[in-house]
């Protein structure tokens, strides 16, 4: 693994750090190729249930370095060195966590929010730089804030370049809750303990179907759903969790 992307084991969660602090974790290629080869490896992991990511120092992803030498077409590099990153968080079956230290900005704000659940430090905010350099948001940003934010308020965000702070970003449904800026990192790992805990099989399958849910219409998303519910129904974590609430214990899924 690369020295600028941490990759650990704290139980059964997988903690991935962008570690570029003297450059805010700004994304340049060799950071876009260790971070899809640590999904990878989380992914990978049978024994890994929840993925926490995350970036050291004073900000999660200050966005692409803009110091970075750029030798071949941008729109190469956002649909070759990118996307691949985006889609495995979207695709590996576990919650993926973006705990946001400082800011999460330009397509390190696309990276955050493409996963599944979000935690912010309270001192931390949010920010659509593009239109102050003249460039487009990337990175699936226009798709994501619009789903989560509707057309409106994503257009004036991005086109007005507001840094929106973390408490704000909870009431907007871009983050789920914050957490003191000092806790913030054991706030994450206390949020995945709990999400160790649960079913594997039934976190993978909801988040497959949400995931599709986002793109789709109502009866593709019903016909999913009984799809996923005929695997799982007589598995053998289905059957434990069936036996533990009549047994009034707590459950022990093996994702199986």
């Amino acid at each position: 693994m690369s020295e600028i992307v941490k990759y650990e084991k704290q139980g059964a969660t997988a903690i991935i750090t962008l570690n570029r602090p003297d450059s805010m974790n700004a994304f340049t290629s060799e950071l876009r190729t260790a971070l899809l080869e640590a999904l990878q490896q989380a992914r990978s992991d049978n024994s890994v249930r929840v993925v926490i990511l995350t970036g050291v120092g004073r900000c999660f992803s200050a966005g692409a370095d803009l110091n970075d030498k750029i030798d071949r077409p941008v729109t190469e590099i956002l649909l070759q060195e990118y996307r691949p990153v985006q889609e495995a968080i979207a695709s590996i079956p576990k919650p993926v966590i973006a705990a946001v230290p400082g800011s999460a900005a330009g397509i390190g704000l696309s990276v955050a929010l493409q996963c599944d659940l979000l935690i912010m430090a309270d001192n931390a905010f949010l920010l659509s730089p593009f239109s102050t350099i003249s460039l487009v948001p990337d990175g699936g940003l226009t798709w994501l804030l619009v789903r989560q934010l509707g057309y409106r308020r994503a257009f004036q965000l991005s086109v007005e370049a507001e840094r929106i702070p973390a408490e704000r970003c909870v009431v907007l449904g871009l983050a789920n809750r914050t957490a003191p800026a000092e806790q913030l990192q054991s706030a994450a790992l206390e949020w995945a303990r709990v999400l160790e805990k649960r079913a594997p099989l039934s976190l993978a399958a909801t988040k497959k179907a949400m995931r599709f849910a986002a793109d789709n219409d109502w009866r593709g998303s019903y016909e999913l759903e009984a799809e996923l519910q005929g695997k799982l129904l007589g598995s053998d974590d289905n059957r434990e969790g069936i036996a533990a609430f009549f047994g009034k214990r707590v459950p022990e899924f093996k994702g199986k």
